[in-house]
């Protein structure tokens, strides 16, 4: 595309994977073309994830069967962030036990940390991430290991997890049935906390990157720690409607309807009383209600209406004021959603 767009203005960008690049086994569509098209405009790329279930060569593995060419150095898990987290506490050659899948193993290994399976191993350490074929025996064994006092860390604590079926449990329930049974909270590297987005910046050398994430809690909110900016994408786990209810710690610098928003202009409002504008659309504010002036076309329309809804409800939100915003989102998602 002619003329600057958002991507211009960074150094770098940040992706998570899960419902921004893919859902499961298949590309969210447009997110090869438009991440080839950042690289062509000189963009480094970076994939964040918290799923650490798969060692960063799997994951680059079937980024590149999606088309989208990745080797093993541009992707960091909450598993490696996890393990530095561990290696950062104890000596090579610790033993740690593993809840979790091959990627945790494999990022252990990287550090010169020692796997084991069983509280009786006396290991100094707990590493509970994702797996696939988790079990209660694993969830039991971390718990005894830490009521013996070993230290605790959790790659990350998404409650969710977006896939191409549809919702499903993340790591973080697995993390609260362990919690449940012992009076310590784990150290967490993954987002919405720092050591894995820092651990990604440090990587490819940024300066100034944006991240892109589809989930308010995690994706935007760890940006916002780190001091990032960042972009919410639509094509995964939070909606307009969560976009909308956002507390000032999960809003994002800007909204995309998905990745290839980074190659359009940047998103900008227009702000008097009572209204915010973006685009065509305008968000006016009427006794608590907040309506749109017209009725959005199309899914670029209909992000422009819900940015400008967004920072509508939270310019209120933020002096204390409630509003309704039902009509307004229930236009909007209608669009976006649109087959």
């Amino acid at each position: 595309m002619a003329g600057p767009v958002l991507a211009d203005s960074y150094d770098a960008a940040l992706f998570d994977l899960d419902g921004v690049v893919y859902l499961g086994p298949d590309a969210v569509p447009g997110a090869a073309e438009g991440i080839a098209a950042l690289r062509k405009r000189g963009a480094r790329v970076g994939f964040v994830t918290n799923n650490a279930a798969r060692p960063p060569s799997a994951v680059a593995e079937h980024l590149t069967e999606l088309g989208i060419v990745t080797g093993s150095e541009d992707v960091v898990t909450s598993a490696q962030a996890g393990a530095q987290l561990v290696a950062r506490r104890f000596q090579p050659g610790a033993k740690v036990l593993v809840v979790g899948g091959p990627g945790v193993w494999a990022a252990l290994d990287e550090v010169g940390l020692v796997g084991v399976r069983s509280a009786d191993d006396n290991p100094v350490a707990v590493l509970q991430g994702y797996g696939f074929d988790l079990t209660w025996s694993q969830l039991n064994e971390a718990a005894i290991a830490i009521q013996r006092g070993a230290h605790w860390v959790a790659t990350n604590i998404d409650p969710t997890r977006p896939t191409d079926r549809g919702i499903v449990p993340g790591n973080g329930a697995a993390v609260d049935a362990v919690r449940l049974a012992v009076d310590v909270e784990p150290e967490v590297a993954g987002k919405p906390y720092r050591p894995l987005v820092d651990a990604t910046v440090a990587r490819l050398e940024a300066r100034h990157p944006i991240f892109v994430g589809d989930r308010l809690d995690t994706d935007i909110a760890g940006a916002v720690t780190a001091g990032l900016d960042s972009m919410l994408v639509l094509t995964g786990a939070h909606g307009a409607s969560d976009l909308v209810a956002a507390t000032p710690v999960e809003r994002p610098t800007q909204v995309g309807y998905d990745l290839r928003d980074l190659l359009r202009p940047a998103r900008v409002l227009v702000e008097r009383p009572g209204e915010v504008g973006c685009g065509d659309q305008t968000a006016v504010l009427d006794s608590g209600r907040i309506d749109l002036t017209g009725t959005p076309g199309d899914r670029q329309s209909a992000t422009d209406a819900l940015w400008a809804v967004a920072n509508l409800a939270w310019r209120a939100a933020d002096r204390g004021r409630s509003t309704d915003v039902a009509a307004a989102v229930s236009v909007i998602t209608a669009v976006l959603t649109r087959r």
